[in-house]
């Protein structure tokens, strides 16, 4: 085994663990002015949708601070202004509350999606006729009444974070591919499936197991509120 497979085996490992363990195994710093990056941004993303008007630069500015001040406020957190562990979770928690789809169980989308098993591929297609890859996933979800962005790399800034071993029917998986970042999206099926408009074969069932998504895999997002969550939001 050469090391550049290990080294991918290592990091899908711990993709794979539980959302606790591998957070505490990464022990972040407090985000704080001056920094900078996808994780700033996503805290950006995530208070405007809670109604807090943050420009989306990725850059932690002062503006930030007083909007993450706010926000611990309101939650009883500890007020730093900084975005620690707790904070950034909470926030992410706060906007999946407001932004999550309501009503809609996976196991009905992964049934949607699979009724397209051999649309071909096209890009820029969002129809039966021809489907791109978000394309696809926005037609599946729009069938329960949920929307969806149009491109893969907006689908990734919707809903939660989880790991692999948090993987739910319903769930989106991101793969990195013709370009950096959230480049194609599918639909988390089960038993390590995923629904898929892929280039080659057009939509079709795919597994994370597979060579070339497994040393693509970018991460994935529940954008679907679960059942039993969904009733405690409504208390």
């Amino acid at each position: 085994m050469n090391i550049r497979k290990t080294i991918a085996m290592m990091l899908i490992a711990f993709a794979a663990l539980p959302l606790s363990v591998s957070f505490a195994a990464a022990k972040h710093a407090p985000l704080k002015i001056g920094d900078k990056g996808w994780k700033v941004k996503t805290v950006q993303i995530k208070l405007n949708t809670l109604g807090m008007k943050t420009p989306q630069t990725g850059k932690y500015t002062r503006d930030t601070e007083n909007q993450v001040r706010a926000f611990q406020q309101q939650h009883h957190l500890k007020v730093t202004g900084q975005v620690d562990d707790t904070t950034y979770f909470r926030i992410n928690e706060a906007a999946f509350e407001k932004e999550g789809i309501h009503g809609v169980r996976g196991r009905d989308v992964v049934n949607t999606a699979s009724r397209y098993k051999g649309v071909p591929y096209s890009f820029g297609g969002t129809t039966p006729r021809a489907f791109d890859c978000s394309g696809y996933v926005q037609y599946v979800f729009r069938k329960h009444n949920a929307a969806l962005p149009r491109t893969a790399d907006l689908q990734y800034e919707k809903g939660l974070f989880v790991t692999m071993r948090q993987l739910q029917p319903g769930d989106l998986v991101f793969f990195t591919t013709y370009e950096p970042g959230a480049s194609h999206v599918g639909i988390y099926a089960g038993n390590g499936l995923f629904w898929s408009a892929t280039s080659s074969k057009g939509v079709r069932l795919c597994s994370l197991s597979d060579d070339y998504w497994r040393s693509r895999y970018y991460g994935a997002k529940r954008v679907l509120v679960p059942v039993e969550k969904d009733r405690s939001y409504r208390r």
